[in-house]
C-alpha cells in the first residue's frame, strides 16, 4: 500500500482544517531529457518519510505537531504549460490561506507554478536555487516550460540566487547574473561564499531544491547526476543561515528519480524536507 501521508503522521496532526503545513505532490516528468522516473519521486518521498523518526535532535523539536497535511497530487500531464498552470492554481489556494507549502516533484519544471504563487503573495521575494544546473535556457525542445528553463521562468517573477551550479550550456552565459551565481567550485576558493550568497537575499525567500545539487555519491537518484556536488551538512548549514536572516515562505524538492535497489536517496529527500521544516518552525 502506497504511503499518502508525509511522515506517516497521525490523523490528529494531518487534518487539513488545522494543519499549518501542506505537502503538495506533483508527479510530473514530461520534459526530462535523460534518466526518466521523476514522476515516481513523490511516492518514494512519502514512503521513505513514513520511516523517519519525527523527533529532530538538532532543534529538539517535533515539527509534525504544527500539523502537516498531504494534499492530493496535481495530476495534469497533458503539457508542461498546463501542468504549470495547474500547480499555480493549487499552490495559490494554499499560500493565500496562509499555509506553509512544500511542493514535491517531479522534475524541476513543477517549481515554476509554485514560485509564481509565492511571488504574487509575498513582497520582496527572492528565489534561492540549489542545483547542479543553471536552468536558464529561455526555451528547450520547443517549450519555455521545459525543466531546463525553470529559472528562466522564475526570474520573470522575482530575483534568483543560484547555488551549487556546475553544469550549463554556453547559451546560458548571457542569461545568468554572475554576481548572483555561486558555482560549486567556489567552495574550494572562497570560504565565505555562503554568507555572500545569503547577503543577496531579500526579506522573504523561497527555496527551490533540485536534488542533483548534492554530490552523486550521496544522491545518485537524479535525472542528471553531476560530480562535484554539495554534501548534506553543507546544504543544511546554508539553509540554517538563510533561516536565521530571512523568512523562508515555502520550498520545493524536485528531481528525485527513485532506484528500487537503493532507498537511501529517497530517505535523504524526505529527511531534508523535515529538517527544513524543523528549522523554519523553531526559529529563535
Amino acid at each position: 500500500m502506497k504511503a499518502t501521508n508525509f511522515g506517516g503522521i497521525p490523523k490528529k496532526f494531518s487534518d487539513p482544517k488545522n494543519a499549518k503545513i501542506v505537502v503538495m505532490p506533483v508527479p510530473y516528468d514530461g520534459t526530462s531529457t535523460w534518466i526518466k522516473g521523476a514522476d515516481k519521486g513523490p511516492d518514494a518521498i512519502l514512503e521513505a518519510s513514513a520511516n523517519m523518526e519525527l523527533y529532530d535532535i538538532e532543534t529538539d523539536s517535533e515539527v509534525y505537531k504544527q500539523g502537516i497535511f498531504t494534499s492530493s497530487p496535481v495530476m495534469e500531464k497533458s503539457s508542461p504549460e498546463k501542468m504549470t498552470s495547474a500547480v499555480y492554481k493549487n499552490a495559490l489556494k494554499y499560500v493565500a490561506d496562509n499555509r506553509f507549502l512544500i511542493t514535491i516533484g517531479g522534475e524541476h519544471s513543477v517549481s515554476v507554478g509554485a514560485i509564481q504563487a509565492h511571488a504574487e503573495t509575498y513582497d520582496r521575494l527572492t528565489v534561492l536555487q540549489f542545483d547542479a544546473h543553471s536552468d536558464m535556457r529561455p526555451e528547450y525542445e520547443g517549450s519555455p516550460y521545459n525543466h531546463a528553463c525553470a529559472m528562466a521562468r522564475a526570474i520573470e517573477f522575482c530575483p534568483v540566487v543560484q547555488v551549487g551550479i556546475r553544469s550549463m550550456d554556453v547559451e546560458e552565459k548571457k542569461y545568468i547574473i554572475k554576481s548572483r551565481v555561486f558555482f560549486a567550485e567556489e567552495r574550494m576558493k572562497n570560504p565565505g561564499w555562503m554568507d555572500k550568497a545569503v547577503n543577496l537575499l531579500s526579506e522573504n525567500v523561497y527555496l527551490t531544491i533540485d536534488l542533483d545539487v548534492f554530490d552523486p555519491s550521496i544522491m545518485p537518484s537524479t535525472g542528471t547526476p553531476e560530480p562535484g556536488g554539495l554534501f548534506w551538512y553543507e546544504v543544511l548549514e546554508m539553509i540554517r543561515k538563510v533561516n536565521e536572516k530571512c523568512n523562508i515562505v515555502g520550498f520545493d524538492v524536485v528531481e528525485l528519480c527513485p532506484n528500487k535497489i537503493d532507498k537511501a536517496p529517497d530517505f535523504l529527500a524526505s529527511k531534508l524536507i523535515y529538517k527544513i521544516l524543523s528549522y523554519k518552525f523553531n526559529k529563535k
